[in-house]
């Protein structure tokens, strides 16, 4: 039969079948395995996952429930991607999970709230809860609350008792830092400023289930620090899929990832080597996990709650654990004692073995302070018992260990035994808890939950209950009356439980199992703890259990505080939540004695440093099994060095305590050595505990919080600091004796050496033999010290000392604080000494801040040690200050006293005998070899060659800063002549030809001087020093020089002597013999065009020069080098300037002081160094100095005014507050703001217009868009307002239209021009003046934009005559035919230009002018002198016809510019306004203030700023102020409003910024903002009568105006560097808050009585540091007792507060007196101090009356009448009646208000309608 064959339709019909069940097969294979095939889009119920391709590292997990397979994961929606790695996830979340935001509301600038509402998805394990409330708060500037809850259901919130406290101030917008993103819901939290995202929750969906809630966070680094409790084996974290564990567990810390005894959702980021950081605080008590992947990222996962995130922000990791610590509450300091060494173990068996154990280590003479009794010493381990056998004589026990000043402490755990006790007794303890219902109960709520623990069968007190803390307490004083003892340890309360949940089980409920467990240990929820359903007052055991430990830390506290009353005594506990560190230490649990568990210590210390527990430390040489003696060697060394050092080990292992290796052991002495050390280091180490009692700060702290920008130093955990200051570098290692450490990058001290180490920011491999650690001092450290004993009983009564480790500045500080280590609250109460330590240059100030305590041991520093002073002191002084009129004393130490160690370069000072709570200045005179030479090639890259070439000395140095190439001791000039007169000395000099010149050939040698030395007054002599045979150029700034000279030597304060070889100036005060001028030194060099003269200084205490922006008010002298030359240049370190001020204070070490002036105009530099010395270089004209000489700071600029003129006396309108900006758009905009200032009520009478208003930026032409300015200032005017213009110097030539100015200025021949040889033409520049007909694209770039856009300018050579004459027209015509103004505003007068020299580059002339042989430091140095101005080969004539180089007037353009425009302002409207100029120069005061130019909106400017007005206040120009809110970049809110608190006290107080920022006008920002800004405007204008006054004193005397706290306080060494606050004259201090979040501030209080402004209560402190609480709306304001502060009630301008009657402050001192006076003229007319058409009386209060005398009465206009009289300081005796007395003798009544409790006496006058210029007397009385 042949083969069947198959039709067509048959093989199709046959195909289709088999393809048909291989698919079947294949489907059936998948629904069985699970395994994957073709990825779905589409689930049940119609929902479409959204997969996008996103980084494997940026999966979060969609099913941690493990057994994930495809089928799995899509029915939760999730994606689905298998991989060959396991860790990583491969069920994946989807892009449409999650929430989305329904509405938001923003209550406040600071506030968010969102509803947000479940997207359609599947759900992971049910109870998904539909809607929640997102809100988010910005509390602080640096903390940011995140909260997500359920909306309709109310969930447990952990009660925690100190967050719910914390204070909310924000000023920052929380704009400004989150983002939060609708659909799907996700917010991005960012640093305010960089705008980098910290924590972008847009990862990943947010996932809010009832027992499941997820987020997933990225983060910008791996550098991730914290999560808690577990073993971290490294203290960085490993971000590849790590998961870890949070719930508090008894378990073993083996080094495995499970959960231990706390709970710790916290986590510190370093973001990257700016060190900015940030924390990250999950309140929240659930299980949870926490898993961290490479994206970097964060996933949370817990199981019950809300979503309670706190953000903490810092600019340090240090300042992440400061607000996370304000957040959750600051350590306590623990007892003194507590810091000594501690001995314990589980099981000694008896009470005679414990015994044993002290007495053995005490014949060793171990310091050893602390014994401890683990539960051995109960009765069958029940609490509140002791055994009666094997401890009978327990109760006497802690005397026993008293008697030799040791202390002793015990354990209690919480689980109470339900059995009776021995001999069937009750245990009445059970009993009284049972009657309190003081347990923990079953899901029932009634029936107490049974366990088993170490007593057998236990209840679990339930320490959320107030019954239970009630019953702890009673039982704990009950048990303590019975054994004494000294502080408690609390153990086992997690809670741990023997039984698994309870002796019954737990019942199936989704609280015992719930649908997801995190990977905690066991995987079961109550294993070895409670049942989850069991009941406490807080709530379901469930929520609760992690707090347990920390319920019990309350309640504990609450029994101790009962017991131990005012003692501060210590807890210890084992299981912690954040916020315990407030109450209690804890030690890291039951270790073992094992290699890995002494080096993860390091790690766990250094974590519960960022948890806020710094009273930490592992049990020294483990807990569990027998320890080695090498470990326990090597673990006693390391745990002397744990705050909480203690030797604790288990029941059944071989006894480690030292003593117990034998006598003389190498472990016995190595320990003992250790031991001393920390002993001797406790007040450093307590001092630490202060810090972070009050502010936060770490104790043991990582590398990485000091050296953050060093990223070796990232992952740093074999090493640890206490503190800044020790470096504790341990063996971790068996079997070795070499450590590989690093080293960070400062000078290091071998603290048992002493010597410096050469390594620094390096890898070393570290000695260490078996006894011995490494042990490291930083550069930088004063350590306060005390002699050690065996306890800390006896060293607390021993000596103190100071370690004083220099840095490569030569400098160091520190601190100490002091109690009686025992008391409670002593920091709150006040009751401690505080110092502060400094060294600088030789000097030790130990200035003490708070003194609140008497030690009763009368102690003393007895020894000082100094590391790094490589030669010995000449001598050492030591100077006792004291306070009020007492003198201070000085000794000098003999030379038995002295000891220096040249090998060690250590200097030893013993038998101080400098008493506790005094402050002393110690000074070991420096005769350092390296710090006497002379920079003999200043220039960069100097080397041997160049160096001999000069006939200078080559010899490196390791100083930093010292010059290696350096002058001979001769080099120099030689006196060849001398004639000598009552009137002065004149020197003929000759250059020392024996060396070469000066090396700059192209500046010629001047080989022969004249030298005139003038005795102009007492106070005043001239040296000036020129080449007679040439006409060198000399400054022709006049100067105010008696004809006649002061030939009489007993009047002079000072004497002059001459030097031979070299030749020098030696300036000495007669009163004390300081030499206040040493010119004999090497390096004085006299050429064409390098001029250099070096000097030693009576002290390191220099003030002055500029203008340069300086980071402190005193000079540092470590060898900086200081620029001076005018320039276009806004602030900046080291940037030289808008003006050049060659003027310098200098303080005496006796606190007299003198000031120089350098009369020389070309460009210059200053350089210090610490010999004190101090070097001119300048590049032209002659050397021609002016010194006055007090004695005091104020009298020295008194003296210098007289010399170049007094300052100007402002109009009164110019001290109101005052607004511009650049980049007003329109008159229109100007009048806008002109109405919402008015509407807000905020004081302010001065408005500007910038180059804005003007027409291209033309001088004197009107833009079209403010052709309705002139018609707004009529208006304003009309209204008490004033209106000032700019005018800048630069004139455009290129104008196509008739342009009066250039056109009537060249005929004039007004401009500056090259030299007739040259040819005579202008020389041209650019500024702001545009071409005609021109748009500018103001996208270009800068340089493109000027070579376009900006027309050629000619600058007037002010000099002239005829330019005063034409810039006088200029003015006279834009005011009568333009529009009128008040003031004008000069700026540009450097003079700036926006190109190099000329346009097209090209100066013409000597080349050398522009790049001379030395060019000083100055900005853009190398681009020449004309960079950004005229080519230095320009043409000027002064007014005497002499023609002069720009080289040698640049400096005096802005000068030269100043007075013409003063006497055309003067001229032109007929009254006295005021002129502000930016380019100023000695005298410029005289016709103009000054504002600190084009700074920038940083937080910085703002004590910069009190540095620059003190600065120019000692120049003489006391009308000053800076831009505030800053010129430059977006002002930031609290920022601006902290700046307007300081600006309302700046003397010139105007708010400007620049083109295109955001506005920062009070009224820009918000109803807040304008409130603040309104209330301390108020104070400025109340106060400005005083301001005036001081105006007048200023004009008239030369007093200073802002003053530096040492002007008044010069006795006072402390206030020698204070530049954070300042006074105006002699009696308001001002005391700012500068710093980013700020709401303390810490000032200074100096020696007098000062009462608050604000409540006008004396506050009792006086030469001392204060904390000052300073809330967002808050300046601290003090009145000096002894004072009379004139003042008016403020009025919207100064027009209307000049009309109100003239009140008083009678700020009386401590003798009842006050003084004051009053300076009043009509406040604008031109001379009326010289015309005498002023009002001038003074006042004078004593006892119990005030009266005024009239200085002066010639003025024409009416005078306020007398107001309301405050009396401050007037008794607390009720004063009834008061009466004022007229002139004639009638005497009114007057009604006294009194109020006792402020002691202030308010007398209302205003009814009389009295006369100010009538004198007066008012007396009180009391009704005694």
């Amino acid at each position: 039969m042949g083969k069947r064959r198959f039709s067509g339709l048959e093989v199709i019909l046959l195909v289709l079948f088999i393809l048909m069940t291989v698919t079947a097969i294949t489907m059936i294979v998948l629904f069985v395995t699970g395994e994957p095939g073709i990825i779905k889009t589409d689930v049940s119920d119609g929902f479409i996952r959204q997969c996008p391709n996103i980084p494997l590292a940026e999966r979060v997990d969609c099913f941690p429930d493990g057994g994930a397979s495809q089928m799995k994961c899509e029915q939760r929606g999730c994606c689905w991607t298998p991989l060959d790695q396991t860790n990583v996830p491969w069920c994946y979340f989807s892009a449409n999970h999650g929430y989305a935001v329904e509405s938001v509301k923003e209550p406040n600038p600071y506030e968010i709230t969102a509803q947000l509402k479940r997207m359609p998805s599947p759900s992971l394990f049910g109870g998904d809860i539909q809607e929640l409330t997102f809100h988010a708060e910005m509390q602080t500037n640096n903390r940011l609350r995140l909260k997500i809850y359920d909306t309709h259901k109310k969930r447990f919130e952990v009660p925690h008792e100190h967050v719910a406290t914390v204070n909310k101030d924000p000023s920052y917008p929380i704009s400004t830092t989150l983002e939060v993103l609708h659909k799907p819901f996700g917010l991005i939290v960012k640093r305010q400023g960089s705008k980098t995202a910290l924590f972008d929750t847009t990862m990943a969906p947010l996932v809010f289930a009832d027992q499941y809630l997820q987020v997933s966070a990225r983060l910008p680094s791996h550098n991730i620090y914290g999560i808690g409790e577990h073993v971290h084996t490294r203290y960085r974290h490993d971000t590849n899929w790590r998961t870890w564990p949070i719930f508090s567990r008894d378990s073993f810390p083996n080094g495995g990832t499970h959960n231990l005894y706390g709970h710790y959702p916290f986590f510190l980021c370093l973001e990257d080597e700016s060190g900015k950081s940030f924390g990250v605080f999950l309140m929240n008590s659930n299980a949870m996990e926490m898993i961290l992947q490479p994206a970097p990222a964060v996933t949370y996962r817990t199981i019950g709650g809300i979503l309670d995130f706190f953000i903490v922000f810092g600019d340090t990791p240090e300042q992440v654990v400061q607000e996370f610590l304000e957040l959750v509450g600051r350590p306590v300091i623990p007892p003194y004692w507590s810091l000594g060494f501690q001995l314990s173990r589980w099981d000694y068996g008896s009470l005679s073995e414990v015994k044993k154990t002290v007495e053995r280590n005490r014949a060793v003479d171990l310091p050893y302070d602390i014994q401890y009794t683990d539960i051995d010493y109960m009765e069958d381990k029940k609490d509140f018992t002791y055994d009666k056998v094997k401890f009978q004589d327990l109760p006497q026990f802690a005397d026993y260990l008293h008697e030799k000043g040791q202390r002793y402490i015990l354990i209690l755990d919480p689980a109470i035994a339900t059995s009776k006790r021995v001999g069937d007794a009750p245990y009445e303890s059970y009993d009284r808890g049972t009657a309190k219902n003081a347990w923990v109960t079953e899901s029932d709520g009634t029936t107490p939950l049974i366990g088993e623990v170490w007593p057998g069968e236990t209840v679990f007190p339930d320490y959320t209950s107030s019954n239970c803390i009630e019953w702890w307490a009673d039982e704990y004083e009950r048990f303590y009356a019975e054994i004494k003892h000294h502080a408690l340890w609390i153990d086992m309360n997690e809670v741990s439980n023997f039984k698994q949940g309870s002796s019954k089980g737990c019942a199936i409920n989704n609280l015992n199992y719930p649908p997801y467990t995190p990977k905690i240990l066991d995987d079961l929820m109550y294993s070895k703890t409670l049942c989850m359903d069991a009941k406490q007052a807080w709530g379901n055991h469930y929520d609760v259990h992690s707090l347990y430990g920390y319920s019990m830390v309350l309640a504990t506290e609450s029994a101790l505080q009962r017991v131990f009353k005012e003692n501060r005594t210590l807890m210890l506990t084992r299981s912690s939540f954040p916020g315990v560190g407030k109450y209690s230490g804890h030690w890291l649990g039951d270790n073992g004695a094992n290699w890995n568990d002494l080096r993860w210590a390091i790690p766990g210390m250094l974590e519960f440093g960022l948890f806020g527990i710094p009273y930490i430390g592992a049990d020294i040489c483990g807990f569990f099994d027998d320890s080695s003696e090498e470990l326990c060697r090597r673990w006693m060394q390391v745990g002397a060095f744990y705050p909480f050092s203690r030797n604790h080990n288990a029941q059944g292992y071989k006894p480690q305590d030292p003593a117990y290796y034998g006598a003389g052991s190498t472990l016995v002495e190595s320990s003992k050595h250790y031991l001393r050390i920390r002993y001797t280091l406790l007040p450093y180490l307590y001092t630490l505990f202060y810090n972070a009692h009050t502010t936060g700060e770490t104790v043991v702290r990582p590398v990485l919080h000091e050296f953050y920008s060093d990223s070796a130093t990232w992952d740093v955990d074999r090493q640890f600091l206490w503190g800044k200051h020790l470096l504790i570098t341990p063996v971790l290692d068996p079997g070795v004796d070499t450590v590989r450490a690093y080293i960070p990058d400062a000078v290091w001290y071998n603290y048992e050496t002493m010597e410096r180490i050469a390594d620094r920011r390096k890898h070393v491999d570290m000695y260490l033999p078996g006894d011995k650690l490494g042990l490291h001092i930083r550069g930088g450290a004063v350590l306060p010290t005390q002699r050690p004993e065996v306890t800390t009983t006896y060293s607390r009564r021993n000596p103190m000392g100071l370690i004083v480790a220099l840095d490569d500045n030569n400098q160091a500080a520190g601190e100490l604080f002091w109690d009686d280590g025992d008391s409670r609250e002593t920091v709150k109460n006040g009751n401690y000494i505080h110092y502060k330590f400094s060294a600088t240059y030789g000097v030790l100030t130990m200035q003490v801040t708070h003194a609140g305590y008497s030690d009763p041991n009368n102690l003393a520093f007895e020894n000082i040690t100094v590391l790094g002073v490589p030669h010995p002191p000449k001598s050492v002084s030591v100077t006792k200050t004291t306070t009020g009129n007492h003198p201070d004393s000085t000794t000098v130490l003999p030379n038995t006293n002295v000891f220096h160690d040249g090998a060690k370069e250590v200097l030893f000072l013993h038998g101080l005998s400098l008493n506790l709570g005094e402050t002393y200045v110690v000074q070991w005179d420096l005769d350092t070899e390296e710090y006497q030479r002379f920079n003999c090639h200043p220039e960069e890259n100097s080397d041997e060659a160049k160096c001999k070439a000069r006939g200078c000395i080559w010899e490196p140095s390791n100083l930093e800063g010292v010059p290696w190439c350096y002058y001979p001791k001769d080099y120099g000039y030689a006196l060849s002549s001398v004639k000598e007169t009552d009137s002065g000395i004149t020197v003929d000099i000759t250059r020392n030809k024996k060396y070469r010149s000066s090396g700059r050939p192209q500046s010629r040698d001047i080989d022969n001087l004249r030298v005139e030395i003038r005795y102009h007054t007492s106070d005043m002599l001239q040296f000036k020093i020129w080449d007679p045979t040439s006409d060198r150029y000399e400054v022709p700034v006049p100067l105010s020089v008696p004809t006649t000279p002061e030939t009489n030597e007993n009047r002079r304060l000072y004497k002059v002597s001459v030097s031979q070889n070299p030749f020098g100036i030696q300036v000495i005060r007669k009163s004390t013999g300081t030499k206040i001028w040493d010119s004999a030194v090497p390096g004085f060099t006299f050429s064409d065009m390098f001029i250099q003269v070096s000097t030693r200084l009576s002290s390191e205490f220099v003030y002055g020069f500029g203008e340069t922006e300086h980071p402190t008010y005193k000079h540092d002298l470590n060898y900086h080098t200081w620029g001076m030359f005018t320039k276009d240049q806004p602030p900046g370190y080291k940037m030289n300037c808008y003006g050049v001020h060659p003027f310098y204070m200098g303080l005496e070490t006796t606190a007299d002081a003198h000031g120089v002036l350098l009369l020389n105009s070309n460009a210059m530099d200053v350089t210090f160094q610490p010999t004190p010395a101090l070097t001119y270089r300048t590049l032209g004209g002659i050397l021609d100095f002016y010194m006055v000489l007090g004695p005091t700071p104020e009298m020295v600029v008194q003296e210098y005014t007289a010399l170049i003129g007094r300052p100007v006396l402002p109009a009164y309108w110019s001290l109101g507050f005052q607004l511009c900006r650049y980049g007003y758009a329109n008159d229109a905009e100007i009048d806008s703001l002109y109405k919402d200032m008015l509407a807000a009520g905020i004081p302010y009478d001065v408005q500007y217009a910038d180059i804005d208003y003007l027409d291209r930026q033309l001088d004197f032409v009107l833009d079209p868009e403010f052709k309705g300015l002139p018609d707004l200032v009529d208006r304003m005017r009309g209204e008490g307002m004033r209106f000032i213009f700019i005018l800048d110097p630069a004139i455009s030539g290129n104008e196509t239209k008739p342009y009066p100015a250039f056109t009537r200025g060249k005929e004039a021949d007004v401009f500056i021009k090259w030299p007739e040889h040259l040819g005579d033409g202008i020389v041209w520049g650019k500024v702001w003046p545009d071409f005609p007909d021109v748009i500018v694209d103001e996208s270009l770039d800068w340089d493109t934009q000027v070579e376009l856009y900006r027309a050629y300018t000619a600058f007037p050579d002010f000099f002239r005559t005829q330019t005063a004459a034409w810039w006088h027209q200029e003015i006279n015509e834009f005011y009568h035919n333009i529009t009128k103004f008040d003031g004008i505003w000069i700026d540009m007068n450097e003079p700036a230009s926006f190109v190099h020299g000329t346009v097209g580059g090209n100066c013409l002339g000597d080349p050398l002018l522009e790049n001379p042989p030395y060019m000083p430091p100055l900005e853009s140095k190398h681009l020449g002198l004309n960079h950004k101005t005229l080519c230095m080969n320009s043409e000027q004539i002064l007014n005497n016809g002499k023609k002069v180089r720009h080289y040698d007037v640049h400096n005096l353009y802005g000068w030269s510019h100043t007075k013409p425009t003063y006497d055309a302002l003067l001229s032109v409207t007929g009254k006295r306004g005021i002129v502000v100029t930016r380019s100023t120069y000695p005298s410029s005061g005289k016709w103009a203030g000054h504002w600190l130019g084009d700074n920038f909106s940083s937080w910085d400017q703002l004590y910069k700023s009190i540095i620059g007005m003190m600065e120019f206040s000692l120049f003489g120009i006391p009308y000053t102020g800076a831009d505030i809110c800053g010129f430059f970049n977006p002002a930031e809110y609290e920022m601006c409003l902290r700046w307007m608190q300081l600006g309302a006290f700046y003397p010139y107080s105007r708010n400007h910024n620049g083109k295109g920022n955001p506005r920062q006008d009070p009224v820009s920002w918000n109803a807040t903002f304008a409130a603040a800004s309104r209330d301390v405007l108020n104070i400025r204008y109340t106060l400005l009568p005083y301001l005036y006054t001081l105006m007048f004193e200023a004009h008239v005397k030369g007093n200073t105006v802002i003053r530096p706290l040492l002007h008044e306080f010069v006795n006072d060494k402390t206030t020698w560097e204070i530049h954070r606050q300042f006074l105006w004259g002699p009696a308001l201090l001002i005391s700012p808050a500068l710093d980013k979040g700020a709401r303390d501030v810490f000032g200074y209080i100096p020696n007098a009585r000062w009462y608050d402004y604000h409540t006008a209560k004396d506050i009792g402190v006086r030469g001392q540091m204060l904390n000052m609480p300073t809330p967002l709306d808050h300046i601290n304001l003090h009145i000096r007792g002894g004072y009379i502060i004139p003042w008016q009630k403020p009025e919207n301008n100064t027009f209307y507060s000049r009309q109100n009657p003239l009140g008083l402050i009678v700020a009386l001192n401590d003798d009842g007196t006050a003084q004051g006076s009053f300076f009043w003229d009509d406040g604008e007319e031109i001379d009326t101090v010289l015309r005498n058409q002023y009002f001038l009386a003074s006042f004078s209060a004593k006892t119990n009356t005030l009266s005024s005398e009239i200085v002066q009465n010639s003025l024409t206009v009416d005078l306020p009448i007398l107001g309301v009289v405050k009396v401050w300081g007037a008794g607390s005796a009720k004063i009834t009646e008061a009466t004022l007395t007229a002139s004639d003798g009638n005497t009114q009544p007057l009604t006294p208000q009194h109020n006792v409790d402020t002691q202030e006496l308010i007398i209302d006058v205003s009814a009389k309608a009295y006369k100010i210029n009538s004198p007066f007397t008012i007396t009180w009385r009391t009704s005694a």
